[in-house]
């Protein structure tokens, strides 16, 4: 319930000072809304090295890229399973 009102008022903010066309505050409202709803429908594309492609994942993915020290890694929950790839090129598009 708390995540809810806090989600609402997040939601107040971003919808408020969104509307001043402010591309920054803009995509942190994303991530934000992404964080409290699970993901965002998304597709998921992953390639090798060579440019073949290895894998294609679709649904509603709350995606954790590379922090500092973790090199070329990736990380997301689908379908209640998680997936870490590792060392891959991989695009992620919005639907």
């Amino acid at each position: 319930m708390a995540k809810k009102i806090i989600a609402g008022m997040i939601l107040t903010f971003i919808l408020t000072f969104g509307l001043t066309g402010c591309a920054s505050l803009e995509r942190w409202g994303k991530d934000v809304s992404s964080d409290f709803s699970g993901g965002l429908d998304r597709t998921v594309e992953v390639y090798d090295y060579a440019g073949n492609l290895l894998k294609i994942y679709e649904g509603q993915i709350d995606l954790a890229t590379t922090t500092e020290g973790e090199s070329g890694k990736v990380k997301f929950d689908l379908n209640g399973k998680r997936y870490i790839i590792y060392n891959a090129i991989v695009i992620v598009e919005e639907k």
